[in-house]
């Protein structure tokens, strides 16, 4: 999984970055360079620790989470300009985008456009995501215009095809309505997926906040949800955060406790990344390593295998599989093969969240 953090300048993005893998990237007011921080977090996962004291692994691997920090917004972008070039080429790569939106209030920082107004700044952004794609479908449909004048009768169909979809979700945009909000069917998601338009791609909303706006964090979720429901929205001290995140698991836990803080910053953004993308995460055991893997919510088991490797999927024969819930309870894997519960799964079937499996395969 790879969210790309976005945002205006003198928003914290960096800020955000830092506290989220735990790095110390240098945090300055404002940088023109393109080069992105790029980090690494383990995803925080509980049931881990109790497989570990079922299989008594050599080695435990969580799943991972990447985190792109785009140092500095285009000029032209913010401005009505749209976000073009190798700016936009570092976010279609991306599974989804995590848009740092400022709160905090500092004299020593003004803001770029004068005045702190976070909606004023959400807007503004999801426009130019929009100008974006509008950009890009503006120039496809010039070629398709091109093309549809010398292609043979199974070509034009196509084309055709191609031409409606893009016109249909070009006239939605300039309605101010981002393509993941639109009525697009599956197949026609499809068919987008080549373009990896950015309003297509799940957003996240970080407002940053003062210290001293701690305890609004949840008015101030509450607030943006009611104008944006179709955003994550989660409210946090990228400062503080930060610096937390330099401390020991210990020490950090001990001081948000102080500070009337129920969960890292790290944690809650994660586990909202996974519902926002309808990702869920299967284990494995094998060669005395215990590992978590990332999928889509819905994924059938051979492409499940193919996760692990790609000569899995290739000859997959069946999959053991147990729930999570059910090796809990029974403690073991040859408690649960007595009790039934360690089931033979083939092709149809569709991985769940926290499933055990092992996958023969013949190639």
């Amino acid at each position: 999984m790879k969210i790309a953090i976005i945002g205006l300048p003198k928003s914290g993005k960096t800020t955000i970055f830092n506290a989220l893998v735990k790095a110390q990237a240098e945090v300055t007011a404002y940088s023109s360079s393109l080069t992105p921080n790029v980090g690494t977090t383990r995803v925080s996962d509980s049931r881990l620790e109790v497989l570990q004291n079922i299989f008594h692994p050599k080695k435990t691997v969580p799943a991972e989470v990447t985190y792109v920090d785009i140092a500095g917004l285009p000029k032209s972008s913010h401005r009505g300009g749209g976000i073009e070039g190798e700016f936009l080429n570092y976010l279609t790569t991306a599974d989804a985008l995590l848009q740092v939106v400022r709160i905090f209030e500092d004299e020593k920082l003004p803001h770029p456009e004068g005045k702190v107004d976070s909606k004023r700044d959400i807007a503004n952004l999801d426009l130019e995501l929009a100008f974006s794609d509008l950009a890009i479908i503006e120039r496809r449909l010039e070629k398709l215009e091109v093309a549809l004048k010398g292609a043979k009768a199974l070509e034009r169909e196509a084309y055709l095809k191609e031409q409606l979809l893009l016109q249909k979700i070009k006239a939605g945009l300039e309605k101010d309505t981002p393509i993941r909000q639109q009525n697009i069917t599956k197949e026609e998601l499809k068919t987008l997926s080549n373009y990896q338009f950015l309003t297509v791609k799940p957003m996240m909303v970080i407002l940053n906040i003062g210290e001293e706006q701690i305890p609004q964090a949840a008015l101030l979720e509450k607030d943006t949800n009611s104008l944006y429901p179709q955003f994550v929205t989660v409210a946090l001290c990228g400062k503080l955060e930060m610096e937390l995140a330099q401390l020991s698991d210990a020490e950090a836990e001990e001081f948000r406790e102080s500070l009337g803080l129920t969960a890292s910053a790290l944690n809650r953004i994660v586990a909202l990344s996974y519902h926002l993308l309808g990702l869920i995460s299967f284990f494995t055991t094998a060669s005395a390593e215990l590992k978590a893997w990332t999928i889509p919510g819905g994924t059938l088991a051979p492409q499940a295998a193919g996760k692990v490797h790609s000569d899995m999927e290739r000859g997959f024969i069946r999959a053991e599989v147990i729930s999570y819930g059910d090796l809990e309870k029974c403690g073991s894997l040859a408690e649960a093969r007595k009790k039934g519960m360690l089931r033979t799964e083939g092709k149809s079937y569709v991985v769940k969240d926290g499933d055990i499996i092992t996958f023969l395969f013949n190639v």
